[in-house]
């Protein structure tokens, strides 16, 4: 069942069975927020077995990109579609969110983020990254990276 994201009352609905469940809760309210006070659109995530075209798609640009293959269990994912640019998030068991940035009518602008839940180890897969760090009220401390898309998917 989809879930409509609640930044002002944060919920782990549907990320229950993350050992950071409550930081990967405060992550995904981020990005709830982020996307109401930038684009005035709701953020809805729906369970993995019900959006398996989104997995599969997210998981191809990371295969075909550079060669990752996440190990944890992807739990949820959200798709938006914002001003020409296709948004798409994996919210994984371990702690680990990932967003695909995807303009369709500029390939320059295309791009991978990472992001790891505050107390997080950097997953194995992603240990070749620099992971800055950022302060969230709703989530902590996040620590991102990213990388360039370059194929078209």
């Amino acid at each position: 069942m989809n879930y409509l994201v609640d930044f002002k009352n944060v919920n782990d609905k549907g990320l229950e069975t993350s050992p950071f469940a409550s930081a990967l809760a405060g992550l995904r309210a981020n990005e709830a927020r982020y996307f109401q006070n930038k684009y005035k659109a709701e953020f809805v995530t729906t369970p993995v077995s019900d959006s398996k075209e989104t997995l599969d798609w997210v998981t191809e640009i990371l295969k075909e990109e550079r060669n990752i293959v996440i190990a944890s269990k992807p739990l949820e994912t959200a798709s938006l579609l914002v001003e020409g640019i296709k948004w798409v998030f994996v919210f994984y068991e371990s702690g680990l969110s990932i967003n695909v940035l995807y303009t369709l009518d500029n390939p320059k602008k295309r791009a991978v983020g990472f992001k790891l839940s505050e107390g997080m180890e950097v997953p194995e897969e992603l240990n070749k990254f620099k992971f800055a760090r950022q302060k969230s009220k709703l989530a902590g401390t996040i620590r991102g990276s990213f990388f360039v898309i370059k194929k078209e998917y």
